[in-house]
């Protein structure tokens, strides 16, 4: 269906792909894997034509339709979301906006002279939209918003006054109605809420056409895909299975290059010593010259490259009362819609909360009332003896100062600290050689997050609200984090769409739903294996 034969693309002064292959066949589920900056997103735009190769064939079969999803939406404004969705779809969506265009002219009193021809048209522009079974397709895009968390409101809303990541889950909408042959999803998990998340991973299990994605959410891809490529140092290495297996299988392969690397490493060395000692000795200078000949024909086994993962150790934080936050009868609007009507819940010492609930269940509020970015309207809420906080939300990234560099913003943060001790934190989080030379106006959102991760945990509190903290950060980091933060001996409370992090870290689960707040004493897996679901309000299996 899609095919990469020998392909060799060059970035600039960075060769990306060297007589790089793979193929991709209807219906099948592969998920694309690789360091940041290995070439993912340069991999889907030569699929889709937008950038040639340098050389080798992109082949794609004729008649094949592909939907391209891509972080970069693009502008989106003067237009209902459902519309925007829609408008992905071809002509149907432009018969769906001249209708409305109609409807509202039917109304306008400075056009009752031209009523018999707008009403005219509106016949004609309605029949070809029900032909095109325009009804069916509203429907359908209405549904898959719903999915995607849109209430009612936000469809019919104009996109432009939307956020950022709603404008995505837009994008992501039309590529979903579209149903095209093949898929191409680069980090659709982003910037989705874990209902919208197990919803897409629902939907695309249904999915029967081809799909390849990148994701950083482990157990997202672990669900969906059969087949996982490799972008490893410019070839392409398939491997069958899902992310687990092709770790297991990564990690063996690498084992066995290791070994085979250092048998061959050891019988160079006994020849080299032979030629070094005999060289000089006319006796045997046939056998010299036949180990010199047969050293130069040897194929030298490459070590595996290996991927720089840094763990990091925490120092111990000080040590807090036994009481860290306390709920007191919070009440909390915004307008009219309440949010908490008299919320009682206490966060004690090494207690690790994970806060459940759906869109507008007031996740965030909760964490910015204890944080204090924002008062209650009735009741309190008070912070325990000795407690230092560190609060990590979407908006900490804007508070780093443009003009520093990466290097710089630590330094600020840390004088005390040594240049050794700041390029291991560094490193840590991903960040390395002249990484920490780039200013932070031109960190991506990942590499920001990073930044602001590593601050608050290199000196760390003993209290943790984290809103979102794996949002940007790809798998290897978010790895190191969670090995990191299940040392931690401090407290935690915090929002997370990834449900790998909520289960390694959660050891007590805070439901918030339109009947009320629910308390459970285990952690993320326990919640799951007692209600049967993975989110509130989703039914099992559903």
């Amino acid at each position: 269906m899609i095919r990469l034969d020998n392909i060799i693309k060059q970035n600039g002064h960075q060769i990306l792909f060297i007589d790089a292959s793979m193929g991709l066949q209807k219906g099948e589920k592969v998920g694309l894997v690789g360091p940041n900056g290995a070439g993912k997103t340069t991999l889907f735009r030569m699929i889709t034509g937008e950038e040639p190769p340098d050389d080798g064939i992109v082949s794609v079969d004729p008649g094949t339709t592909i939907g391209y999803f891509s972080q970069d939406v693009g502008e989106m404004s003067g237009q209902s979301a459902v519309m925007a969705v829609m408008d992905g779809v071809g002509p149907v969506s432009a018969l769906a906006a001249e209708m409305s265009k109609l409807e509202a002219a039917m109304v306008d009193p400075a056009q009752a002279d031209d009523m018999d021809a707008i009403i005219e048209r509106y016949g004609e522009v309605q029949q070809r939209f029900e032909e095109l079974d325009g009804y069916a397709l509203e429907a359908r895009a209405r549904e898959v918003l719903a999915g995607l968390s849109f209430s009612q409101d936000r469809m019919d809303g104009d996109v432009g006054t939307l956020s950022g990541g709603w404008k995505m889950r837009v994008a992501l909408a039309r590529i979903l109605l579209m149903r095209p042959d093949a898929m191409l999803l680069d980090e659709p998990s982003n910037h989705l809420d874990l209902e919208s998340l197990i919803w897409l991973e629902d939907f695309l299990k249904r999915y029967d056409g081809a799909l390849l994605m990148t994701s950083h959410d482990r157990e997202f891809m672990n669900r969906i895909v059969g087949k996982i490529v490799e972008i490893d140092g410019g070839s392409l290495t398939t491997y069958s299975g899902n992310y687990d297996f092709y770790e297991q299988q990564r990690a063996l392969s690498e084992k066995q290059r290791q070994a085979q690397f250092e048998r061959q490493q050891a019988m160079l060395a006994k020849e080299i010593k032979f030629i070094e000692r005999f060289k000089a000795r006319a006796s045997h200078a046939a056998q010299v010259q036949s180990r010199v000949k047969k050293l130069d024909k040897i194929e030298r086994v490459e070590p595996p490259r290996r991927r720089q993962a840094v763990a990091f150790d925490f120092r111990s934080p000080p040590r807090s009362g036994d009481d860290v936050a306390n709920f007191k009868g919070v009440h909390k609007s915004y307008g009219s819609q309440p949010i908490y009507a008299g919320l009682d819940f206490k966060v004690r010492r090494k207690e690790r909360w994970c806060v459940l609930g759906a869109n507008g269940a007031g996740k965030s509020t909760l964490l910015k009332l204890v944080a204090g970015e924002i008062a209650a309207d009735a009741g309190s809420v008070a912070v325990g003896a000795n407690v230092r906080m560190g609060y990590f939300a979407q908006h900490s990234m804007d508070l780093l100062d443009g003009d520093d560099t990466l290097f710089e913003s630590l330094e600020d943060s840390f004088p005390q600290a040594n240049q050794g001790q700041l390029r291991t934190l560094a490193g840590c989080f991903g960040f390395s050689g002249d990484d920490v030379e780039k200013p932070c106006r031109v960190l991506s959102g990942g590499e920001k997050a990073r930044l602001v991760m590593a601050k608050m945990l290199y000196d760390p509190p003993n209290f943790l609200v984290l809103d979102e903290p794996t949002n940007h950060l790809d798998m290897a980091t978010k790895e190191m984090l969670v090995a990191a933060l299940a040392d931690f001996e401090g407290t935690m409370l915090f929002v997370s769409h990834d449900r790998h992090f909520l289960a390694a870290l959660s050891n007590r689960v805070l439901e918030l739903t339109p009947e009320g707040v629910h308390q459970y004493g285990g952690g993320y897996s326990e919640y799951v294996a007692s209600t049967g679901q993975e989110a509130p309000g989703l039914h099992p299996g559903g």
